[in-house]
């Protein structure tokens, strides 16, 4: 992503585990090394990304801080922490000038809902949100998505499914994610939600800077492999009328209205994969709550939930530099 959008970089440093170290990786002609990540590692640093998992955020990036860089965290250890930012450049980008040397970046399959339901917010206000995801499973990682392919040849071939990694908790039992769906992502809390899903319900609120807002969800994995799928329902907090929203959904920045029914046109993952927009559509007022929308919103997990966001705040820091 950063080479994609020519990011300007001076110098570049690779940092990951002593395993990984001694890697080479190609960026913009040059090859790069790459380094065990150790608390030293952060001399001269402007710019950190973070995605190596929570504890290891934890354990370096106050470490890059106080080596002088500003750290953009991919990872949950810092969202909620009153102190740091939590970042969607098209929802709440005056945000970054509060950093106190950590942004976060989302979850992913928040990033996509408040991004869309953002302009809906400012014109209208929101009162509820209703969230059921249909989640990628390159948001577990690579290892996933290989499961995922390997069970699929399996049952296709009439061979039990033999699942290992999904889903992913620290539970022994993993279910068949090939032609299924699992209605976990992360580990059960005690109040029956996944973690996942209370992401989602903080997140927003934090993001959305609105305490009052009333979320819930329900968070799903589907053999897909890159792209996330949400049906929101949304109550708005005043009489709207459907022309002027979809005005508002097709203006707003990062997001791509895919709306015609009569043609069979709505957003599916296989076409939001590898791009950088948040699509919508299937957008209608609900039969029962003439305030209430529904929405169909689809994106790519590993580019505007995850990589894309990241660089947009740190180009937004490299400009303000």
């Amino acid at each position: 992503m950063l080479e994609e959008r020519d990011f300007p970089v001076g110098e570049l440093k690779l940092l990951a585990s002593k395993r990984s170290a001694g890697m080479k990786i190609p960026f913009k002609n040059r090859e790069y090394t790459v380094e065990e990540a150790t608390p030293d590692s952060f001399s001269g640093v402007e710019i950190a990304f973070f995605s190596a998992g929570g504890d290891i955020s934890k354990a370096l990036v106050p470490a890059a801080v106080e080596a002088g860089a500003v750290c953009i965290d991919n990872t949950n250890a810092f969202r909620m922490d009153p102190e740091t930012p939590l970042v969607v450049p098209e929802v709440n980008l005056n945000k970054i000038n509060e950093h106190k040397g950590i942004i976060a970046n989302p979850n992913c399959s928040t990033i996509q809902m408040v991004a869309t339901l953002k302009p809906l917010y400012d014109r209208f206000g929101i009162n509820r949100i209703i969230v059921s995801t249909y989640q990628a499973v390159s948001g577990a990682g690579a290892r996933a998505i290989e499961e995922l392919l390997e069970q699929s040849r399996r049952v296709l071939d009439g061979k039990p499914a033999e699942p290992a990694i999904l889903p992913v908790s620290s539970l022994p039992v993993k279910h068949q994610i090939a032609f299924n769906a699992i209605p976990q992502i992360d580990k059960f809390l005690d109040n029956g939600f996944t973690n996942e899903e209370m992401k989602m319900i903080r997140e927003t609120k934090k993001i959305m800077g609105d305490d009052r807002l009333d979320v819930t969800a329900t968070c799903v994995r589907i053999p897909v492999a890159y792209g996330h799928s949400e049906s929101v329902y949304v109550e708005l907090g005043a009489d709207f009328d459907m022309e002027e929203v979809r005005q508002l959904l097709a203006n707003a920045p990062g997001i791509v209205l895919v709306d015609n029914p009569e043609e069979q046109l709505y957003p599916l993952a296989s076409e939001a994969a590898g791009k950088l927009d948040t699509f919508v559509g299937r957008v209608r007022r609900d039969l029962a709550n003439p305030r209430a929308l529904n929405l169909w919103v689809v994106s790519d997990n590993l580019l505007k939930g995850a990589a894309w966001n990241a660089v947009q705040i740190g180009e937004y820091i490299a400009l303000e530099a």
